[in-house]
Parts: C-alpha cells; structure tokens; sequence
C-alpha cells in the first residue's frame, strides 16, 4: 500500500504509538553498530535510557565471551539477510545477564542500498528459567528408580519415565495414550475404577500396595502413591502416580515370617546372644532340651550350662574358626537343668552389620547324647577286643603310631613286643574253648599288670599279644619289661577251678634303631617271635636290622641279576694267554661282564661273590659254558684254534648230571674239539669235596676236556690234593705274582708252585702279569705261559682275531 505526503504524519504518529507501547525492544542501529533508535522497552528490558544508547556502540550489551556475535549480525545485515529468532544472551545495565530473542532486518534507503538494521529483542528469561525447571524436573523424574506415570481422569497414560519401563518391560511409545489397564491383572480391575472416582474428587492416595503386571505377564507387589493433577483454575486434569517395586521387601518379609516360624517350631534348640554372648533370647526347643525356661537363662552366658566333660582345649578350635571364618561347628557336652549330662552338636555363626561388625552370635544345637553313646559302643566294639577288652589291632597300629611320633620329639627309643603263648593250644584242646576263653582274660590281666601305665598291651587275635613299650630308655630297661612279660606269662593262675600255666615266645624290635613305619615294626618283631619260638619257646629274640637289611639287600641284587641275565645285559670279555718265551698266543680266558643299565660295565667282583651257594650261580655258570662254547665254534669257522678257558662254579660242577649237562653242550657243537676246552675250577671250591670233584674231572677227562687250577696257592694246597687232582694246568693267583718283585714270601710261593707244576709234570701259567720285568723273572723261574695287562687286557671276541694278528712278544721275553 502506498502514502501520500498528506498520510505520512498520521503513519508516523501511528509506528510511533507502536514502538513505544510494544512489549519488545525495538532497537535501529547503524551498519557501524551504533544506535540510532531505542523505544521504550527497551530501556525496560536493558535498564538504559534512550538518551544514555543513542550515538553508543550496542556492544556495550553483549557479554565479552559473545562479542563475536556482532561482527556475524553486521555481515548478515549487510548481506541483505534476515536474522530471524536468533537467541542469545545480553547483560543488563546493572550488569544481570538475560536471555532474549533476537529478530533483526536490513534497512534500505530510497535506492535498494543497506544503511542500518532494525532489532527487535524480546526477553525469554522467564522462558528460559521455565524451560530449565523443566529440564531439571524431567531429569529427576527419568533418574529416580520409581515409575513416575501420569494419566488423565479417564485413566490414559500421559507420561512414562524410564524406571516405568524398566519395571513394566513397555516401552513409553508403547503405553503413552493407552489405557493403565493394561498393567492391572483381570482380578484387580475394580481397583482402577475405585483409583478414578478418587482422583477425580480431588482424593490423594497414600501407600496403596497391591499387584501389577508387566509385558511379560509376571505379577509384580508394588506400593502405589498417587496424586490429582489440578489446573490453574484447581479443576483435575489428571493423576500423577509413583510405582515402587516392592518385591525384595516382600521376599524379605516372607523370610522374616519363615525364620520366625522356624525359630518357633524348630526341634533343634537355637539360642541368640549379644555380641558380649549373653543370652537375648531362645526358642522353645531349647527350653526342652535344656530343662530352662526362657526366662531363666535371659542375661546369661553358655558358659552356665558346661558339664565338666569336656576341657577348656575343646573350645579352642571352636573359638579359633569362629573368629577366623563366622562360624563354627562342634560337639560339646552340656548339662540340664536336672544335673543330667548331654551331648549336643553345635553350629555357632556370627551375624553383623553392613559395616562387618558383630551384632549377635547365633547358636544351633540338636541332643545327640543317643547317638553319641551308641557311636562310644560301636567306637569300643571297633577299637578293642570283645573277650579280653584289651585294644585290638586297629587301636594298637593308631597308639603305635602316635609313640612312634612321640618318641622322635622326646628322643627317647620304644619297643615293639610280639607275644605268642607256648601250650594255649593244649589248654584249649583238653579243658575246652570257655576255659581257654577265661585263661586268655586271666593271663591278658596278668601281663596288663606287669606293664606301665604308658605302655599299651593289645591282642591281634588268638594267643597273639603286641605290647608298645614307651619311653625305654636302653636295650637293658627293655630286657627288663620283657622278662616281666615272660615271667606274667609263665605265673600259673587259677581258672575254672583248674591251676593253669603256660609260657610264651617273644620277639622284640627297638624303635628307632629298626627305623621304618608301623606295620614294618609289627612284622619285624613278629619275625623274631618265630626266631624266638623255633630257638625253643619260653624265651625272647630281639630283631636285628642290620641283619635283616643285608639278606634284604641280597635278595634284591638277586632279583636284579636275574632279570640282568633274562634281560641279556651279561657278555663275555676273553683274556689272551699266550707263550712268553716262544712269541705265540695259546689260549684266552673267558672272563664275564655285566652291562648293567645305569652303573656301566661291572667287573665279576661286583655280583659274582652274591650268588655264591645259590642257584643263581648254576644258572649264570651254563650261561658262560654256552656262551663259551658258541664263541669257540664261532673262531673254529673263522680259522682260529684257541685254547679257551671257561671257569666252573663249585655249585655247577657238583651238580647232579653236570657231565650230561656237558657233553650235550659239547654236541651242539660239533666243530669245536674237546681238547681245545679248558675248565677252570677254583682250589678252594675242588678242596671242599675232592672225592667227588676228582670224580667229576675223571669223567670230564673221558670226553676229551682239560682242567685247570685256578687261583692255585690261596687255599690248602698239599701234595696229596695236587696228586690227588687230575688237572692239567696249575694257574698262580695273581695276588702273589703282583708283589713278587718286591716281596720275598710271595716270590717264593711263585717259586714253589712252579716247582710243585714241574715234579707232577704240570703245565703252570701265571695270571695278573702286569709288567715285561713281572714276565722276564718268571721265564727265569721256568714258567713260559702268563696272561696279564702287560700282555693285553680283556676285550670282545670280535677284537681277539684282529689282536692276535697284529701281537708281538718284548724282545726281553725272547731273549730270556
């Protein structure tokens, strides 16, 4: 619309009115940001008057953090650009900060062209403070773990906070303009309809607990507050409601009334104490048990009710493990209010606070004084004998022990004492079992008599006794008891009317000269009653360890040599023996080796002396005479003809049938001649029985084989038993050839025995020659044929051939 020149005063006048009865600050500035306008409010609103911003810079509003806006408003405006509800923050004059929205437009002149801008500014503080107060109220409402609703006074849900669906599983978008219904169980529909008639009489609901349903279909107990919703006029618009969970509180109390119920009606007396445990209250199974009436034991403390059964030490654990865990459990004797003992079995826990202090001791206890005394029968039918009521073996093995534990700290020594009595059996044989029965109480008392208060007699069945004698001080204080045993044993005694005796063989062991476990005792000492009985009875034998440890270790290393002789760990080491004076190689000695799996190669000296006198020596002897003889046959192929010299046991070759054994070892090997087979038999075992190893050597002798005299010299060497023996060859124990250069006795027994070999025209080779000067005095004394390191040391057959190729004589032998 246009206006003439004659309007333009009336429309002045008329924008006039309107810049200063508007409500909003109406502001006109330069594009240099000074003011060139300022209406009435907003001097209201900014606390400046017109004539105080007129010609000033409008920055004089804007905050320091917000100055920056200006410099973007001015751009804006000079861009021909609306800034249109921009808010913000201005300072007043007073210097409060307010909230305005901020609306500003170009000026243009008569040509199009941007001198200024107008800004119309309305303060939203107010606005602002409301929308934070709802801010704040709406946090509070989605933080709290209450469903906060709100519905309408039809009962439409208007608002659902985060906890409501949290405890209802519906999402808000899934209950916002639907009926509350929905939460409410079939059953409890009528509630609603009673909630709406009081919201909508301006009613407040207070704690109202009842049931609600989520998604899911679970019932869940909550407590309902509910308030109406008024409007500015006090007309209800609405309800808010407040919905709290109640379910742990409903489980709590239903515990409670359970734990009431069953303090009540339990039969197990319970008893609660304060922290200091005095009693603060019982239940009526305690009164029961106890013969107390509640009153009469309020105040007090469990120590009212101690029997003198039990010892202080039994309450220590329990102490120790209440302390330690909150809890303890235990059985005590306590007394009734009739003087009555009982035995209960105990449960004591500790029950604190949520910071862990203690706030009263609950105690639990049941009468088992039926079950314990019927638990001492069985434990007494378990650990003693039923006729003489002494403890039996399962009693006797637990106090072996416990001396043996106490005898360690106390450094002191303990026997072991086995008793069988000698001439029971007749007793019972001839007056019959009851009075065999009643001498076995009678002499069980006798020997419980004759023995300490610390010792233990026990009956391990039949006539056999055990008694563990404590604290012996020597093997002389031992004796001592022992011979009080005996002479109990010995005592006649009067039973049934008859005067019966007997007396007993006794085997004894020391504790902890016998070192080792408790059965081990047992049977060691029960091993020397035997020793004890078959001496001739009525008389004691005490065990030796030592003794025992050897025929133990024997018996190992024989096991271990005969599975070493399964296992194939033996072989067969062969020594050269040879003609010193002539150069040549003559013969070898078989000599056996063990390879034994953990300690090497193991010289005959090391197992050889154990099996002597035991079968094992047969064995291993036939396992050297094949051996040989296979080896033999072995050279006889390969084109070497030796001598080979086997050695034989005394056990071997007295053996019945051993020249049978022999000459079908020989048949199996038919290449290897008689003649080339030399047996070495031992002086001293050929002396132990002449007459029937002469027999046997004449035997051998018929199939063609040789014999040789080993280690001639260390025994009883005659000339009678020379004659007397149809060997061959004497061999000179090495033991006098080692020393014969420097001592003069062994250089004339080597003297001798080549003397003796030469008058009964005797072949003589002399073993252990280590030495060439050794070699060169005996082929001066006249003994040409010697084995020894000097010549070679013993190898493997497969080492002979090549060594009996390659071997030269010393020159000084040749010469001698």
């Amino acid at each position: 619309m246009k206006m003439s020149l004659k309007e333009s005063p009336m429309a002045i006048s008329f924008f006039e009115s309107v810049l200063r009865g508007c409500d909003d600050a109406i502001i006109t500035k330069s594009l240099d940001g000074v003011v060139t306008s300022w209406n009435p409010a907003a001097e209201r609103i900014f606390g400046y008057t017109e004539a105080e911003m007129v010609g000033q810079s409008l920055l004089v509003l804007f905050p320091k953090d917000r100055l920056n806006e200006e410099r973007f408003i001015i751009e804006k405006v000079m861009l021909g650009e609306l800034v249109d509800h921009f808010e913000t923050v201005r300072l007043r004059k007073d210097g409060l900060p307010i909230h305005v929205s901020v609306t500003i437009s170009p000026i243009r002149d008569e040509f199009g062209q941007v001198v200024g801008a107008s800004k119309i500014a309305r303060d939203i503080t107010e606005h602002m403070q409301l929308l934070e107060h709802l801010r704040y109220f709406k946090a509070l409402v989605d933080s709290t773990s209450d469903a906060v609703i709100s519905k309408t006074t039809e009962g439409i849900v208007t608002s659902w906070n985060a906890a409501a669906e949290r405890l209802f599983g519906y999402r808000p978008e899934e209950m916002l303009g639907q009926p509350l219904l929905r939460l409410i169980p079939p059953d409890r529909g009528h509630e609603e309809d009673e909630i709406l008639a009081k919201i909508r009489a301006g009613q407040r609901i207070q704690h109202f607990e009842t049931v609600r349903q989520t998604k899911a279909g679970q019932l869940v107990p909550v407590s309902v507050c509910i308030s109406p919703i008024h409007d500015a006029q006090g007309q209800v618009q609405g309800a808010s409601k407040i919905v709290r969970d109640i379910s742990t509180q409903k489980a709590l109390e239903a515990r409670l009334r359970l734990t009431a119920s069953v303090f009540t009606h339990a039969n197990e007396g319970i008893a609660i104490t304060d922290p200091q445990g005095q009693l603060v209250d019982v239940n009526q199974a305690f009164s029961d048990i106890t013969g107390y009436a509640r009153d009469e034991v309020l105040g007090k403390t469990p120590l009212f009710f101690r029997s003198g059964r039990d010892g202080p030490e039994v309450f220590v654990p329990l102490l120790r493990d209440l302390r330690a865990q909150g809890r303890c459990q235990g059985e005590i004797w306590s007394r009734r209010k009739n003087g009555e003992a009982y035995a209960g079995l105990l449960t004591v826990s500790q029950v604190c606070d949520a910071q862990g202090q203690v706030q009263n001791y609950v105690a639990l206890f049941a009468d088992v004084t039926s079950i314990r005394v019927q638990q001492e029968r069985l434990e007494h039918i378990a650990h003693f004998d039923a006729l003489t009521n002494l403890p039996n073996r399962l009693l006797l093995s637990d106090r072996l022990r416990q001396a043996m534990v106490q005898c360690r700290r106390s450094q002191q020594s303990l026997a072991v004492v086995y008793l069988d009595l000698d001439g029971f059996k007749a007793i019972n044989d001839r007056h019959g079992h009851d009075v065999g029965d009643a001498y076995l109480i009678a002499v069980a008392q006798q020997m419980k008599q004759a023995l300490r208060e610390c010792d233990t007699l026990a009956r391990m069945g039949g006539d056999e006794f055990v008694a563990v004698l404590s604290d012996v001080s020597s093997a002389e204080a031992c004796g001592q008891l022992v011979e009080r045993i005996l002479h109990a044993c010995a005592t006649p005694l009067p039973v049934a009317g008859l005067c019966l005796q007997a007396s007993a063989s006794i085997g004894v062991t020391l504790f902890p000269q016998d070192d080792v476990d408790a059965d081990q005792l047992l049977r060691h000492a029960d091993q020397a009653m035997y020793e004890a009985k078959q001496s001739g009875k009525n008389r004691l034998h005490i065990f030796d360890p030592v003794q025992d440890a050897e025929l133990k270790s024997r018996a190992g290393s024989l096991a271990e040599l005969r599975q070493a002789l399964n296992a194939g760990e033996f072989e067969l080491y062969y020594q050269p023996k040879v003609h010193m004076r002539e150069g040549r190689v003559v013969g070898a000695e078989a000599l056996i080796r063990w390879n034994h799996p953990e300690r090497g190669l193991l010289l005959p000296a090391a197992f050889l002396p154990l099996i002597n006198g035991h079968l094992l020596e047969e064995l291993l002897g036939d396992w050297v005479l094949e051996q040989g003889l296979r080896q033999a046959s072995t050279w006889q192929r390969q084109g070497l003809d030796l001598q080979l010299s086997i050695n034989i046991g005394a056990r071997q070759i007295q053996r019945p049938g051993f020249t049978a054994h022999l000459a079908a070892c020989l048949a199996s090997y038919p290449n290897v001649p008689p003649g080339r087979i030399e047996l070495e038999v031992l002086e001293s075992n050929a002396l132990d029985d002449i007459e029937q190893v002469s027999r046997i050597m004449r035997e051998c002798h018929q199939m063609g084989l040789r014999f040789a005299v080993d280690d001639f010299g260390t025994g009883y060497s005659s000339l009678t038993y020379l004659r007397r023996l149809p060997a061959e060859t004497l061999k000179i124990d090495q033991s006098f050839v080692r020393d014969m250069l420097d001592d003069a006795e062994d250089l004339a027994i080597v003297q001798g025995v080549i003397g003796l070999a030469q008058a009964f025209r005797r072949e003589v080779v002399a073993e252990g020659v280590e030495t060439q000067a050794q070699g060169t005095q005996l082929l001066a004394m006249g003994c040409e044929l010697a084995q020894g390191h000097a010549i070679a040391r013993p190898m493997r057959a497969d080492e002979l051939m090549a060594w009996c190729a390659q071997w030269r004589p010393c020159e000084a032998w040749l010469r001698a």
